[in-house]
């Protein structure tokens, strides 16, 4: 199949916006718990809908005393927490554009952001992020910008005391401005390559994608009995979506953004809906199967584990052998049921984004009890174009189109979006638009892939990511360093080939799980990893790992020969974007003389 379009699910009104969402949950029920606000570890505190819109529009006042005007462009540097969402609605009921910046930041990050935006006032999370701001401002010589307030602290108050002489009357014919068609946000890609670029995403990308996937089976999901932990970075598109579907179908949402206390949190919040990057679900499986081992129940995990992931399959073939079920059963009690109280004890979904999960792994968690409804999209799609569904679900894919948005795969295999998801374009570039749409009106997504006879899209690769060997062998590296990343001790695997004599690859180490590991094969878990990266236990280990990789593809394609760095990929060190995406050109330059010693050393071993 080479095209497909999911018919819309409801009608939406052009007139709409996204504060029409929260007003319609105000009218409907003032009293549905719309978010849990974290004061202390552990402890939640409900708040309404009625009581989140009066606080949105306290704010609301205190953005227009600052003098901002419709459609101004209004920035938020923060990490994913309560006051994010908040000041998200506020800029909106303020008839205002949200810009959001990534509190991991640099200077000169912030400065193209606020210049290329033309952002007139910026609230950051700490008096640090502030001081970031302003070196940004001086580097760049920036003038546009006004005041710049802290969440932490008494900024708030500072800017809410702005709105004293703001009516109510003031801020409803703000938020009754904007129509479906006008700008609500401008999200910068942290891009793979170059310098950021500015999303233009609009009031209906939001509001009409919403209740469109409100209308599917995802509003057995997402709904007045449902609840969530978002963690992820509030600044990216995916958990930006996810916000204000939650909002639009009345869910109770939580934040935090302390990884660290992720568990806890999930614990005391006992959200039913997870969202996650691929990563966090790998973490989740490893950090299982080592606690097992350690414990000296590493054989009985082992089985479960592939009890669960044969149960998966034949579950989605249809029919589940007696004996299976059985095994199922018994390990659903000895060993599924307590990895789902990690998770909280209720979560019965999760929607996994950013980059591929991984078969095994989806069916692994739906074998557990947690179906992981797994989707596509990029910023310029307000996240989802495709999404697994409670209806709908084939593991290995990424679901159909969500109403209202169809999929189609170009002659050489690119997949094309069009729909209620695309945006209008990005922000200051024209030349850039003339050549993201096709003439007709298809948005060229850069992505590989193919279409079965559902509709459901199956991800092959990048499409600039495709390696040429020297020989002339086309291979896609996502799915080889999907596999070995999804090993306990390998923490990012960058494939590389291109215009080379066979394929190798540069894999790091994953420093949070490697003390439990060596601890068991009687190692000292203090080793350091330069050590590590030369050690044999740990090179035949990352052998195997690789081994298994290659048997997903034919000789030609499979890895030969590879090296352990002494050093991790990470978002702070700038090789890997906020979700969770290796920055491959970036990596090949940061380690070209890595890349090159793998060749001129297989060189002289040949010769």
């Amino acid at each position: 199949m080479k095209e497909f379009a999911t018919p819309p699910a409801v009608e939406v009104p052009a007139e709409l916006n996204i504060t029409d969402l929260l007003e319609r949950q105000v009218a409907a029920d003032p009293k549905n718990i719309l978010f849990g606000r974290q004061l202390s570890p552990g402890q939640w505190t409900d708040v309404s809908a009625a009581e989140f819109r009066d606080q949105v529009v306290q704010l609301a006042k205190g953005i227009i005393g600052s003098g901002i005007e419709v459609g101004d462009r209004v920035a938020i540097m923060a990490p994913t927490r309560y006051e994010w969402t908040l000041l998200d609605f506020a800029i909106f009921y303020a008839g205002a554009v949200t810009v959001p910046v990534y509190e991991t930041s640099s200077p000169s990050q912030v400065a193209w952001i606020i210049e290329d935006a033309s952002v007139k006032l910026l609230i950051a999370e700490t008096p640090g992020h502030q001081k970031i701001v302003e070196r940004a401002v001086a580097q760049e010589n920036l003038t546009g910008l006004g005041d710049v307030y802290t969440i932490e602290g008494s900024g708030l108050d500072q800017l809410r005391a702005k709105g004293a002489d703001v009516t109510e009357e003031q801020v409803a014919a703000r938020r009754g401005i904007a129509v479906g068609a006008d700008l609500a946000t401008i999200i910068y890609t942290s891009g793979t390559t170059g310098r950021p670029k500015g999303c233009e995403l609009t009031h209906a990308n939001f509001t009409e994608l919403s209740l469109q996937a409100l209308g599917s089976s995802l509003g057995t999901v997402v709904n007045k009995d449902a609840s969530t932990v978002m963690f992820i970075p509030l600044a990216h598109v995916f958990a930006r979506f996810i916000s204000v579907l939650a909002v639009a179908g009345g869910s109770r949402v939580g934040h935090t953004s302390d990884i660290k206390e992720l568990v806890d949190d999930l614990g005391t919040f006992e959200p039913t809906f997870l969202l996650a990057v691929p990563r966090v679900f790998e973490k989740i499986y490893n950090a299982a199967m080592l606690k097992a081992e350690g414990d000296g129940k590493g054989a009985i995990f082992e089985k479960a584990a592939n009890t669960a992931i044969a149960w998966s399959r034949a579950k989605q073939d249809g029919k589940v052998p007696f004996t299976l079920g059985l095994k199922h059963a018994v390990f659903d009690k000895l060993v599924y049921s307590k990895l789902r109280a990690r998770m909280g004890g209720q979560v019965a979904h999760a929607v996994s984004g950013g980059s591929p999960l991984g078969e095994r792994l989806g069916h692994f968690f739906y074998g557990v009890g947690v179906q992981i409804l797994e989707g596509y999209g990029l910023t310029e799609t307000t996240a989802p174009l495709t999404v697994n569904t409670p209806e709908l679900s084939k593991i290995g894919t990424v679901g159909a189109p969500l109403p209202g948005c169809a999929v189609k795969i170009a002659e050489d295999g690119e997949i094309l979006g069009r729909g209620v998801c695309v945006f209008r374009g990005y922000h200051n570039r024209p030349e850039l638009n003339e050549e993201i749409f096709t003439s007709d009106g298809w948005f060229h997504t850069g992505d590989v892939g193919t279409l079965d006879s559902d509709g459901c899209l199956t991800i092959t690769g990048r499409k600039k990511e495709i390696l040429v060997t020297a020989a002339g062998k086309n291979v896609s590296p996502a799915q080889l360093e999907d596999l070995m990343r999804a090993d306990a001790i390998i923490s990012q695997a960058v494939v590389v080939g291109d215009n080379r004599p066979f394929v190798a690859a540069l894999i790091t180490l994953d420093e949070e799980t490697l003390p439990q590991w060596l601890q068991r094969k009687g190692m000292d878990p203090k080793t350091p990893i330069s050590e590590l990266a030369q050690h044999e236990t740990i090179l035949t280990h990352v052998q195997t790992v690789v081994d298994r990789a290659n048997e997903s593809v034919s000789r030609a394609e499979s890895i030969r020969d590879f090296r352990l760095l002494h050093t991790d990929f990470t978002i702070e060190s700038g090789h890997l974007t906020p979700s969770m995406k290796i920055k491959r050109p970036l990596v090949m330059k940061d380690f070209a003389a890595e890349v090159e010693a793998l060749y001129t050393e297989a060189a002289a071993k040949k010769a």
